[in-house]
């Protein structure tokens, strides 16, 4: 069996470093409505290849995105989404919006997924802290919402909604002024450097917890502990590896966007995939804070209404 594309290994317990940005950067193109054959298209001229040396078509670019291995999830057997226990390319948010995706092109009237540019918790909620999702309002616009509360207690407190448009296009604005600095793209460089240790601090961290679950397995299997400690022990790691994997995702986004040679900046906004976009705008900021509007209706950024907390790049160096 071939090992699937973005890993090195059939256990996937290990990205593959020269697939990992392609992988990400067709996920994002996927997610800017082109289609897969343009997706395809574009790969392979970017000398870019399956795992067997083949050209990539129309239906293998599909089949890799209904995999949910590229987002570290697979489907149990209710149908859910869980964390598979080994890393992913792309995050949750991102390989649900290639099932939305995926329903739109199979049911052909539904609304197109949305890439969205600040969820994973890039946008919060001023009021309640809660990270923002993306949500689709009830005339379909892509929008952002602070979800309440379930009935098991998860969420916000519901009161921050906001059209994506308008926010990632302020957002941009600002993101795209900063990048016209003097002097900004240097300390850009030694930021990633400094990302760039993160990431390999992050990978000892996980492989320290992979050892310390597969520990976990051994000393049950010897009775040494009990199956109440087993349980224990394995819940507080898997949410210790699934936030070191999620910091790790993005971390080495950060670590391999470029700017390259693009000199009209704001052309380059406009046209990047979504990624790139995140990527250098999770550099520059630390969040982005949205509050409430005036009053329900109002399509405008009103003064205060969203807070930029911009990063000092050089805290990456003190992490």
């Amino acid at each position: 069996m071939p090992r699937l594309y973005g890993f090195d290994d059939s256990s996937r317990r290990r990205l593959r470093d020269d697939e990992v940005d392609p992988l990400r950067q067709m996920v994002s193109r996927a997610l800017s409505n082109q289609s897969n054959q343009d997706v395809a298209v574009w790969a392979n001229g970017e000398g870019y290849r399956g795992t067997l040396g083949g050209e990539w078509k129309d239906a293998s670019v599909g089949r890799l995105f209904r995999n949910p291995a590229i987002a570290g999830l697979r489907y149990d057997d209710d149908g859910e989404l869980i964390d598979a226990g080994h890393p992913g390319v792309i995050t949750r948010e991102e390989f649900e919006a290639l099932r939305e995706r995926e329903k739109a092109r199979s049911t052909g009237d539904a609304d197109p997924a949305y890439d969205y540019l600040l969820i994973g918790g890039a946008s919060t909620c001023g009021k309640c802290t809660q990270a923002l999702t993306g949500a689709r309002t009830n005339a379909g616009t892509p929008g952002y919402r602070c979800r309440p509360k379930d009935k098991n207690g998860h969420g916000g407190c519901g009161e921050v909604r906001i059209d994506a448009e308008l926010l990632e296009t302020h957002v941009g604005e600002y993101v795209v002024a900063e990048l016209l600095k003097p002097g900004i793209r240097a300390q850009i460089v030694k930021a990633q450097d400094a990302v760039r240790k993160q990431v390999e601090n992050l990978q000892r961290e996980i492989k320290d917890l992979e050892a310390r679950q597969a520990e976990l397995g051994r000393l049950y299997g010897n009775r040494e502990i009990s199956s109440e400690a087993l349980v224990a022990g394995e819940r507080e790691i898997a949410a210790n590896l699934k936030a070191a994997r999620s910091r790790l995702r993005y971390a080495e986004q950060m670590a391999s966007f470029s700017l390259g040679q693009a000199k009209n900046l704001v052309r380059w906004w406009n046209t990047a995939p979504t990624a790139s976009k995140k990527a250098i705008a999770m550099l520059l900021l630390e969040k982005v804070e949205v509050f409430p509007a005036s009053a329900r209706g109002v399509r405008t950024i009103e003064p205060g209404r969203v807070v930029l907390h911009w990063r000092k790049l050089s805290s990456f160096s003190g992490s």
